[in-house]
């Protein structure tokens, strides 16, 4: 786990890797990994596809946590991975919705899922990235909002939509306003 902080994986990433090195350990009945290489490595992945039809995508995550595992953990990285039975990633158009689509889902919802919805749209933030925001990331007045320890741990700045704006502002009022009842009630920081 230390390791995985150190080279700053996001806490997601983190538990990933850790749940797939664990699998992988169950796989070959609590052998210690460092006395497997290659051919365990290739059997356990070709297994995920082969006999559970996991997707690419959980493989390569999969992959990525071995290949951590061996590589920083050990530092014996491994070299041999050919004969590995591939997930296939199927060729699929993404969906995206509609403008229309998007506004009537948007009307059926209200208060701060609303809001934080419209930042995942109008914004372009991920998720966590728009539940993460604080007071100080909200520049009105030039229109910007900072995100940060986004994705791969880093910051942006991206454009706060002006027609949020209002909207912003009566969240952040509220938001203040229950603050410094909490304080007055000595609760709160």
């Amino acid at each position: 786990v230390e390791i995985l902080r150190f080279n700053r994986y996001s806490p997601r990433t983190q538990q990933a890797y850790l749940d797939w090195i664990r699998r992988y350990i169950g796989f070959y009945r609590g052998q210690h990994p460092r006395s497997l290489r290659e051919p365990a490595v290739n059997t356990f992945l070709s297994d995920l596809v082969t006999r559970q039809n996991v997707s690419a995508s959980t493989q390569n995550q999969a992959l990525a946590a071995l290949l951590f595992l061996y590589d920083r953990v050990f530092g014996e990285p491994l070299s041999d991975l050919n004969g590995l039975a591939r997930a296939r990633r199927p060729k699929r158009q993404p969906v995206v919705l509609s403008k229309e689509e998007v506004a009537a889902i948007l009307e059926r919802m209200d208060g701060a899922p609303q809001l934080v919805c419209l930042l995942l749209y109008g914004a372009g933030l991920r998720l966590g990235e728009a539940l993460h925001l604080r007071v100080k990331d909200i520049n009105v007045d030039r229109g910007e909002l900072v995100v940060r320890s986004g994705k791969g741990d880093k910051d942006r700045m991206t454009m706060l939509p002006e027609s949020l704006v209002p909207r912003l502002e009566r969240q952040l009022r509220a938001v203040s306003t229950l603050h410094r009842r909490d304080r007055e009630r000595g609760e709160g920081c």
